[in-house]
């Protein structure tokens, strides 16, 4: 029967935007809406999201030269940036219509989101802060460029073989990357190697290689779209991709051989430096990334402004941990050699404009060259260090420092193998050196820095980490958003301070059940997830326990496993008593070279492998190792974690950021006073905070007195027991000698006190248990969490660095 053209149901007129979103499938994509994929909506929808945010981006370009502006310049080598989409959706505020325009053609936002592979431009903490740092700058309209690498493969994806970490390469450029630009009139030349010659009053360095840097560029958008900014990554080409000679008489391999170098200085996240070649690699990418960027600065300085003497009052360069320290260098040979300053004013000027945020008191991350291969690869920049190096210890001297002082201070480690220290360098090369947490700043003036703290005894400050809660919140967590909302309204979202209102309500029954409600479905979506990609079933009532960052000694992964084989003995040998159901949760990569870390991942997956087959704990006591986590997986597990764990040995984190991303979505922290962790415990207070174990003072107070380990692990017998059934291979049956060593070196030497700290832990974990019982205790305390971590926004810790030390607010 003909249906009837005025009753029949009419479409809704398509939008403008889904119009839009067709034309650039046509025009762009080059696909009819009736043929098209998925994945060319996932392309069609970026490039047409990407077409509103460049009219943003060339207006906030235009206005801070129009204003004549002062820019922040951030050089990181890591950008931790996840997927976009959804993250630039939200703060362009067009979420919803995005979701209506594709929904008119039949598709699902949250399935076109999922096709977005994750940027492997980073691996931890310090690439999140960064990308966190990034969206801050341009939420709070401070104009800014990122600088990093374009890395084609990050550091590795991971593959879990037989519990074993595999190191696969990211394809994560694979089929293009629709929201970057590549900028080919901001290409620089990098050298290596060469001369160094006296030319009249001045030097001419004669590189013996050189590489082009190229810059790709990636807008960053800001909450509300009120500013977009750069990310400005470099890429490496030969200066002749191929000889043509060599491969036409047959050298085919040998004729690529400029073009493989090149490449390999994008390629790979961290390479293992085990080796002289790995060292060299790394030294090879630092300064190729650093230069372009330094050279990118002075060029946009000098074209805009004219005076190179000026610079100081237009850029500020802010150097994300040691890496890129060899900025002072470079920044130093640019004013000398390419603009003919003098040597003491480039310094003042050099000084004015470079600040340094360390992020590690660990010797082997505070990075050391050695002065052979430094001088080889960067002649005319160690000629400078050792001019930089000469002024300081003059400093030093007249200042009454002893010789050991001078020593500490000097940029040049005589003893043994002669090195270059960097992080001396950026401390010296700045007007600012800040930690990222209380007691960390502190621990930098008594430990690493002493000697130059004592000289320079202004020049370190504290800028504690912060998140951006538009990630980490709203947009992983859009059902406690909305809780949260609707309790005390939309203040929050521009100011994540505003969250303390949510205090007011914190023991509200009906409050703490629509939270409750909230996590329990988030814990549902990320066990079905888990299922359907592990094959492992979780019960989404279990207390779900969660450890996800880098795989290193010091963050104590192994403490968390000990205490594991211990409740797992504990709950088959008191089936009587009234257990809480737990499920252990850990991820993170470990480096490749590092042997004990990737041996903690396989112990993970064995004790794994053993309680989850285990029928006698009546799947009391779940473990799961998750592969390759990221981004895209921290943003499914945070939201769904009931208990945080924060529990590296005191004194030995600088700050960490999952600690507060944890609070942020209504986990309680177990950990020890480290890091943030000290401030979290100040602003929720310590009845919603589990802390346990040595302080960092302790700590120390061992080590200088004489630990014995093997003492305290006699004298605990849960302990003991865990011990001996992980060294005597009950977890390994294939290889019962497999966990000896990791296990000996506990007995004999635990320099990251889990023996010492492991009675305190296991002790805080039943007290959790308890906690976990009394629901109203446990809600509320999950509220005060939430309430009370606002403070730990980005945007808090951007407005102290644009105030105290680039000056832009």
């Amino acid at each position: 029967m003909a249906v009837d053209p005025v009753s029949a149901p009419k479409s809704p007129a398509p939008s403008e935007f889904d119009q839009h979103i067709v034309r650039v499938l046509r025009h762009r994509v080059g696909k009819d809406e009736r043929a098209a994929k998925q994945h060319d909506w996932y392309t069609a929808s970026i490039y047409a999201l990407r077409d509103q945010i460049i009219d943003r981006w060339i207006s906030s370009t235009r206005r801070t030269y129009d204003e004549g502006g002062k820019r922040v310049y951030y050089l990181s080598m890591e950008f931790l940036i996840g997927r976009l989409l959804r993250d630039a959706l939200s703060n362009m505020g067009m979420t919803r219509e995005m979701e209506k325009a594709l929904a008119a053609h039949g598709l699902d936002l949250a399935a076109i989101e999922e096709l977005e592979p994750d940027a492997a431009l980073g691996n931890g903490g310090l690439g999140r802060l960064a990308a966190c740092f990034m969206e801050s700058l341009a939420t709070l309209d401070i104009p800014a460029y990122g600088y990093g690498i374009r890395y084609v493969n990050g550091m590795f994806r991971q593959r879990i073989d037989d519990g074993w970490q595999v190191e696969l390469p990211e394809t994560w450029l694979a089929h293009g990357n629709p929201w970057e630009f590549e900028r080919v009139e901001s290409t620089y030349r990098i050298g290596f190697g060469g001369e160094v010659e006296a030319e009249g009053d001045g030097v001419i360095w004669t590189p013996a290689e050189e590489v082009e840097a190229t810059a790709v560029d990636t807008p960053v958008v800001g909450w509300r779209g009120k500013r977009v900014n750069t990310l400005r990554l470099w890429t490496a080409s030969a200066l002749d991709p191929i000889r043509l000679d060599a491969f036409n008489a047959g050298d085919h391999i040998g004729a690529l051989e400029e073009q493989v170098r090149a490449d390999s200085l994008v390629r790979v996240l961290y390479p293992a430096d085990s080796s002289p070649a790995g060292q060299e690699l790394r030294l090879r990418q630092e300064y190729f990334f650093t230069a372009a960027s330094i050279q990118d600065i002075v060029r946009r300085h000098v074209q805009y402004e004219g005076d190179i003497r000026t610079l100081p009052e237009k850029a500020a360069i802010q150097l994300n941990d040691t890496h890129p320290s060899v900025a002072v260098a470079e920044l130093m040979r640019m004013l000398v050699d390419a603009h003919g300053l003098e040597f003491n004013e480039a310094w003042e000027i050099c000084k004015q404009t470079v600040s340094y945020t360390n992020h590690t008191l660990l010797p082997e991350a505070l990075e050391t060259w050695p002065l052979p291969l430094f001088e080889r690869l960067l002649p005319r920049h160690m000629q400078i260090i050792y001019a930089i190096n000469s002024r300081i210890l003059r400093e030093a001297r007249k200042a009454g420092c002893s010789d050991e002082q001078v020593s500490a201070i000097s940029l040049i480690d005589e003893g043994g193998e002669r090195r270059v220290r960097m992080a001396n360098l950026a401390f010296v090369g700045a007007h600012s050196v800040n930690g990222v947490a209380a007691l960390h700043t502190e621990l930098m003036k008594e430990t690493v820095f002493a000697d130059l703290h004592a000289l320079y005894p202004t020049r370190i400050n504290n800028k504690t980490n912060g998140v951006t809660p538009r990630r980490w919140l709203q947009q992983c967590n859009p059902g406690l958003t909305k809780v949260i909302r609707d309790a005390i309204g939309d203040a929050f979202l521009d100011d994540a301070e505003k969250l303390t209102d949510l205090n007011a309500f914190a023991d509200d029954a009906a409050l703490g059940e629509r939270i409750h409600e909230v996590k329990r479905a988030n814990k549902v979506m990320l066990a079905d997830y888990i299922k359907k990609t592990m094959g492992i079933r979780l019960d989404p009532d279990a207390l779900f326990d969660v450890q996800i960052k880098r795989i290193h000694e010091y963050k104590r992964q192994l403490l968390n496993l000990i205490e594991t084989v211990a409740l797992y003995d504990q709950i088959r040998s008191h089936p009587e008593r009234d257990w809480v159901p737990r499920v252990k949760i850990f991820g993170g990569k470990a480096a490749p070279s590092y042997h004990n870390a990737k041996l903690v991942i396989k112990l993970a997956n064995d004790i794994a492998k053993r309680v989850n087959s285990d029928p006698s704990v009546g799947g009391l006591l779940k473990v799961v190792f998750v592969p390759n986590y990221n981004v895209s997986y921290a943003e499914r597990i945070i939201p769904a974690a009931d208990l945080s764990e924060q529990i590296s040995t005191a004194g030995m984190e600088a700050s960490g950021t999952g600690n507060m991303k944890f609070a942020l979505n209504g986990a309680l922290t177990i950990g020890t006073l480290d890091g943030a962790n000290v401030e979290i415990k100040d602003h929720v207070g310590d009845e919603n905070i589990v802390i346990f174990g040595l302080t960092a003072e302790e700590v120390a107070h061992k080590r200088a007195s004489g630990y014995n380990p093997r003492e305290i692990i006699e004298g605990s017998r849960e302990l003991g027991q865990a011990l001996s059934a992980i060294a005597s291979g009950v977890f390994s049956p294939d290889d019962r000698n497999r966990y000896a060593s990791l296990v000996g070196g506990i007995y004999d030497n635990d320099w990251f006190m889990c023996a010492a700290d492991f009675d305190s832990y296991a002790a805080a974990q039943r007290s959790v248990d308890a906690r976990w019982e009394d629901k109203a205790h446990w809600r509320a305390a999950a509220i005060r969490n939430i309430a009370n971590v606002g403070w730990f926004s980005s945007d808090r810790t951007i407005g102290e660095y644009a105030r105290d030390i680039w000056k832009v607010l």
